[in-house]
């Protein structure tokens, strides 16, 4: 998932159809089995999973989709490894409704679907005897957590209906029965049963690119020969068109919104060349894009050849796409070698928003990505000092999540703090070893899981040990598992920013005069700009601001957040409005909780405010962002 701006492949084209727009149908390759971690440090507390004993190695999915009952219904045929001795394997499942359970025969086999947890779901048990292959017939709820249904008004085209899901966390068991940990990796097929009118995609193969047509519907399949944690297991249903970007690249959007998607992400092929230069080959094949409607919460989803994106992303400049590198860069880091648990998240996240930054060097210089990075730490700072007061113990890498929300480790933590780890190394190496050693480190670990104290094992084999001196320089243990940062933390400083904090504290005391020409800013100059002003200025300061900075009238996301932040500090009502129209296109997690947050701390102002805009929202958030905004603007009616 994507940090700015969480904050601000080859193969000729006869082989692959990305100058048609189309990609081939195909025999699947041989299925690749991944490892399984036996070490303590995998053990999921997040899946009911016994993968030591039996675990799921492929799943087959024959399902149909009913935009009228909002359900997807029909089987899930799982593959299993099961040890000697053994008749029991363990599923994660929630709010599915099981029909029965049969083995490859048609023979039914015993069942029981255990109360459900709050937070894990229900364990599903099933006895399979000498089974080695299974059938699940369900039917998932209307109100599915990793599925959002939406209806035509809430799309951009207005026509038709849309589905999509998110699958992370822990919510492909919502959709799919199988064993829902990142440690379990998994090949996949799929063959989806949808209206005649709408397209499929999903983060696999397409074998059919056209989809087969029967009676009113058409069948679409799918397939994915590489073995991936299920949560990247993703669909999405709706007016979909494409639009080729390069040999191997292309983006899916609904009509309306493909040109400008395909203008906006043309440099997505040279990022694709870029990360491949730093740490070797793009192993998945083609690299697409799906830019999905608003209500997507997540800024991107990392799904292996087709990232899920937010249309937050289509500022109109390109300034916002080092979400698009974020998200490509998981193709290594998260897709490639994933955290085996979600007490290791920052495996995925802190390496990936390391990459990230590399590509958006290589492809836009280097003062670029200083500025990212000096954003970044100053998200990480603000985290840090927010959960010190409150969760100290959160702002470790490796953190403890038993019997909490994996949602709850979703922080700057995992992304800037892990980031800034390896950053440190990098420092202490020299960037040209530790290149080298990221790049093996990518090949050693393919296609597996992995765990904090793995990596350390690996980059003390691999790095450390050839230097004694590094560990000393780097007190790599400290960074993995104390709390704050360590001592060796370095922060960025961008020379650039430098100058705008004058510039800040002039326009404090002289107001618009000081800004001078604001044009030729980039995005990251401006949410810098007004994340450090004051918190505390007139309303004829902002209404200056405002105009000189075309505030109101801009298209551009994290500018806007950040205004309408500066805006609700200073209980500015005129920008009430633009707030009020900003919460309600979009459902972008990382926007929506903090707006709403800040809101409800404005007491008699700012509570009815966030109360009334919550009301007319919330309907058409994803529940990833409700159960977040749930916790802060209390509506009884809601539950």
């Amino acid at each position: 998932m994507s940090t700015l701006l969480r904050l601000l492949p080859l193969i000729a084209c006869a082989l692959l159809a990305g100058c048609s727009g189309k990609s081939p149908s195909s025999v699947t390759p041989t299925r690749q089995v991944a490892p399984v971690l036996a070490d303590e440090t995998a053990r999921d507390v997040h899946s009911y999973a016994q993968p030591l004993s039996a675990r799921v190695q492929h799943v087959d999915l024959d399902l149909t989709a009913d935009f009228a009952a909002k359900t997807l219904a029909g089987t899930a045929s799982l593959d299993l490894e099961v040890q000697p001795g053994v008749t029991e394997v363990l599923l994660d499942t929630r709010d599915l409704n099981i029909e029965s359970v049969q083995d490859a025969a048609g023979k039914a086999l015993p069942w029981v679907l255990a109360q459900p947890d709050a937070v894990l779901g229900a364990k599903l048990t099933v006895t399979v005897g000498s089974a080695r292959r299974i059938t699940v017939r369900y039917r998932t709820s209307p109100t599915a957590a990793a599925l959002q249904w939406l209806t035509p008004a809430q799309t951009a085209g207005k026509q038709h209906p849309y589905l999509f899901s998110q699958g992370e966390a822990i919510l492909t068991r919502t959709w799919v029965p199988t064993q829902d940990s990142p440690g379990i990796r998994q090949t996949w097929t799929a063959k989806i049963t949808a209206p005649e009118a709408l397209r499929v995609v999903m983060s696999a193969e397409q074998q059919t690119p056209e989809g087969e047509r029967v009676a009113d519907a058409r069948v679409w399949r799918f397939a994915m020969d590489k073995p991936v944690a299920p949560y990247l297991i993703a669909i999405a249903i709706g007016d979909i068109q494409f639009k080729s970007l390069g040999q191997r690249t292309g983006v899916y959007t609904e009509p309306v919104m493909l040109d400008a998607a395909a203008a906006e992400l043309e440099d997505v092929e040279r990022m694709v060349e870029a990360a491949e230069s730093l740490y070797g080959p793009y192993r998945w094949g083609r690299y697409d894009l799906l830019v999905l409607p608003p209500s997507f919460p997540f800024g991107g989803m990392e799904n292996p050849r087709l990232t899920f994106a937010t249309p937050t992303i289509l500022a109109g400049d390109k300034s916002l796409v080092s979400l698009v590198a974020h998200e490509l860069a998981h193709s290594w880091s998260g897709n490639l070698v994933t955290n085996a648990t979600w007490a290791d998240f920052w495996l995925n996240e802190g390496f990936t928003t390391y990459f990230e930054n590399r590509i958006m060097e290589r492809v836009y210089g280097p003062d670029a990505a200083l500025m990212l990075r000096h954003l970044g730490w100053q998200g990480l700072q603000s985290q840090l000092t927010s959960l010190s007061a409150k969760a100290a113990a959160d702002t470790r890498l490796h953190i403890d999540l038993a019997g909490r929300d994996p949602d709850d480790g979703m922080t700057d933590i995992a992304y800037e703090k892990g980031a800034a780890f390896l950053r440190s190394i990098e420092a202490a190496a020299g960037r040209e070893r530790f290149d080298l050693y990221l790049r093996g480190y990518f090949d050693r670990h393919a296609f597996s899981p992995q765990t904090t104290a793995g990596f350390l094992r690996d980059l003390n084999e691999h790095l450390l040990a050839a230097d004694e001196t590094l560990e000393a320089r780097i007190n790599t243990r400290a960074w993995a598992y104390d709390t704050g940062l360590p001592q060796t933390a370095v922060a960025p400083q961008s020379p650039r920013f430098a100058q705008l904090d004058a510039v800040a504290a002039q326009f404090a005391a002289r107001g618009a005069v000081a800004l001078g020409e604001v044009k030729g800013w980039n995005t990251a100059e401006r949410v810098y700009l007004l994340q450090s002003l004051p918190r505390k200025l007139s309303a004829a300061r902002l209404q200056e601001l405002d105009t000189a900075m075309g505030l109101s009238a801009t298209h551009n996301s994290e500018v806007r957040f950040a205004w309408l932040r500066l805006a609700i500090a200073n209980r500015y009502s005129p920008a009430v409005p633009q707030l009020e129209a900003f919460l309600g296109e979009m459902g972008r997690r990382k926007f929506v909780l903090p707006l709403f947050t800040d809101l409800m701390g404005q007491g008699e102002w700012g509570k009815p405010i966030a109360q009334r805009v919550y009301a007319a929202t919330r309907s058409g958030y994803h529940s990833v962002t409700v159960g977040s905004v749930d916790k802060v603007v209390p509506l009884p009616s809601a539950h």
